[in-house]
């Protein structure tokens, strides 16, 4: 039987373990709320100062950038006529203070005239995290369509098997 002391320090690790995996939950599941209401500085501060969105073909580099796409015209136009930005279950890679979680995403848009709503797109989100002094932040997002071409599957692939991730 092992000691108490090694059977703390094993409890403490897995609830150190649960309490990032809930905190990366937090943060994905916020996404869409806060682009669907325009919140773009709760947006921006997901991102480290210096983070990286990457939504093919447009790459956002900055706080400042990403906080922009969401006050820009085209997304102020989308949230306006009827939008919404669903996140799927995430996939929780953790190497200590960094971290991988790869989900799927679909933009949803208001069909007025079919009184009801479309998918858009449907892409796969490879989210990578650092954990900062302020918790954890995205240091870089990757955002691929799956549209047939290799990049979307790519990023799956790399989330199911660690020798491609």
């Amino acid at each position: 039987m092992t000691d108490i002391n090694d059977r703390l320090a094993i409890l403490e690790q897995r609830l150190n373990d649960a309490e990032d995996r809930l905190a990366l939950l937090q943060i994905v599941a916020a996404y869409g709320p806060a682009v669907d209401s325009g919140t773009a500085g709760v947006t921006a501060e997901m991102w480290t100062e210096d983070g990286v969105y990457d939504t093919f073909p447009v790459v956002l580099k900055g706080r400042a950038a990403i906080a922009g796409m969401v006050t820009g015209e085209r997304h102020q136009g989308l949230i306006h006529s009827g939008a919404a930005h669903l996140i799927g279950i995430p996939h929780i890679r953790l190497d200590g203070d960094r971290a991988v979680v790869t989900t799927y995403s679909q933009l949803v848009l208001r069909n007025a005239d079919a009184d009801g709503y479309r998918i858009w797109r449907t892409g796969v989100n490879r989210w990578e995290f650092t954990r900062t002094t302020d918790g954890w932040q995205v240091v870089n997002r990757v955002n691929r369509q799956l549209d047939g071409t290799p990049e979307g599957r790519d990023l799956i692939a790399a989330a199911v098997d660690p020798a491609q991730g």
